[in-house]
């Protein structure tokens, strides 16, 4: 290029610089920028808009909790309704009770149902509501229903998120996902106590207060039965079993199986899913309630659709009651169940069942000593029971396709000693009395005791010395007057 053709070439940059042509694509970014914030501010404003739309029909939190209260009027012989806590921003988490003894302590496996996690999966909170209805105006007419309710304590919460539900999106009110919140097994996380969300306190709580032997927590977005685990150790997506594959197995096709259509999933082989071959999550409820609560939990996503119309939640309903109904129905038609006792005094022992190969220990309960284990049937099994200072007691079994009763009668580890037989208050007492600080306060006690007793003694005598005192005076004082006389 020749040097006057190249100032031609700079004097032409520059004049079109000065007209703003370099400017364009800066300042082009500058408003799409501004338009992309306004535009996600309106993206927000108009999926609020649109899940508002689609509520219509729902039932608000006051609907739920009226319709809640009103069951129970007209359902109080088999039911009772109660709160685990108040979420953010202080909505009551109700729960229904379905029993023929509803609050009392009984030999009988208990199962939970949890709705509306996650605060736009909002069909298990009508679902529930559904069931609940349906179990109460069929008991004692039709036999599942009449089955549950005699056989199994049924605890229903519609809405474990009832903030981000009015709020229409998937955490809570501080728009934390509680599906997340709790404690994992994998990475330390979740464990300050302070940073836990009420909503997940309030189930934590309630699993330590009641002994669950199985439980589902039902969301949206797929169909299929999820069970654990959930994550795994080097976060890769991958199958990852628990020590009870095989029962929770057992369990999520029972559900898929009596599914409208969830088995035949294009997605999901047999419509079940192990969740880390899905895709991994940490802080958990369904892994947290398998490891610390002894309570077999599956993730149910029972709509394609999360927040599906209202006038398709009877279609819905009637695609998902059967798996409902038998979900909760097997701990009563499978698994195995029994009591404990102690061989020389009768009592009921709080002992722990386990099975050889499974490296998982179900507890007995505290005070009637009832144990309900699920295990997959076809299959047979070595049960084990244990409790300290008796001896290890075991059966094999063969499981078929129904329940089996074993119950177990354990010897104290020494026969000849004298064995002083107790209760279960008495046991509790026991150990309370055996803690350290316990002995140091009970010998505090008894040092002070005495000093009372040295001290209300020295008082005594003292009393009694000037009694006789006084004794021998008058006595003196009547003889003087004698001999004066």
């Amino acid at each position: 290029m020749t040097p006057a053709r190249l100032l031609s070439a700079l004097f032409l940059c520059l004049s079109l610089s000065s007209l703003g042509f370099f400017t364009v694509h800066s300042t082009a970014g500058f408003v799409n920028r501004s338009f992309a914030a306004s535009g996600r501010h309106l993206t927000e404003e108009n999926h609020f808009q649109k899940l508002n739309n689609l509520a219509h029909g729902y039932m608000t939190n006051s609907d739920l909790e009226k319709a809640i209260k009103a069951f129970h009027g007209r359902c109080g012989r088999i039911s009772r309704i109660y709160s685990i806590g108040k979420s953010v921003l202080g909505v009551p988490l109700w729960v229904m009770e379905i029993s023929n003894n509803p609050g009392k302590q009984e030999a009988k496996p208990a199962f939970k149902f949890i709705g509306n996690v996650h605060g736009d999966e909002p069909v298990g909170r009508e679902l529930l509501l559904r069931l609940a209805n349906w179990l109460c105006d069929n008991y004692m007419k039709d036999p599942w229903a009449t089955l549950i309710v005699d056989n199994v304590h049924l605890h229903i919460l519609p809405s474990m998120n009832p903030d981000g539900f009015s709020l229409r999106r998937r955490g809570n009110a501080n728009n934390i996902d509680l599906n997340r919140d709790f404690p994992d097994q994998f990475f330390q996380m979740n464990n300050d106590l302070t940073e836990r969300q009420p909503e997940t306190k309030a189930i934590m709580s309630w699993i330590k207060k009641i002994r669950f032997t199985a439980s589902a927590s039902l969301h949206g977005g797929a169909l299929v039965a999820n069970y654990p685990w959930d994550g795994t150790q080097d976060k890769s997506k991958s199958y990852y079993a628990c020590p009870d594959d095989e029962a929770f197995r057992y369990m999520a096709k029972l559900y898929s199986g009596s599914h409208y259509n969830m088995s035949r999933s294009e997605e999901f082989k047999e419509g079940i899913t192990n969740g880390a071959y899905w895709y991994p999550i940490y802080g958990g409820m369904q892994d947290w309630n398998y490891i610390y609560g002894g309570c077999f939990e599956l993730t149910l996503e029972i709509s394609d659709n999360k927040w599906p119309p209202a006038n398709e939640l009877h279609m819905i309903w009637q695609f998902n009651k059967r798996s409902m109904l038998n979900l909760v129905a097997s701990l009563v038609k499978s698994g195995i169940h029994g009591r404990i006792f102690s061989s020389d005094c009768g009592e009921p022992l709080p002992a722990s069942i386990a099975i050889k190969g499974i490296n998982y220990t179900t507890k007995a309960s505290e005070t009637l000593a009832d144990y309900h284990r699920l295990v997959a049937p076809g299959h047979q099994y070595e049960v084990m029971a244990t409790m300290p200072g008796y001896k290890t007691r075991s059966t094999t079994i063969k499981m078929g396709e129904e329940a089996m009763t074993v119950d177990f009668i354990l010897e104290p580890t020494d026969r000849f000693l004298p064995r002083q037989c107790y209760n279960s208050s008495s046991m509790k007492m026991l150990e309370v009395i055996s803690r350290p600080y316990f002995q140091v306060a009970l010998t505090l006690l008894l040092v002070l005791a005495f000093l009372y007793f040295l001290t209300k003694r020295k008082v005594i005598f003292r009393g009694r010395k000037s009694v006789g005192q006084r004794r021998v005076a008058a006595i003196v004082k009547r003889t003087n007057c004698v001999i004066c006389k």
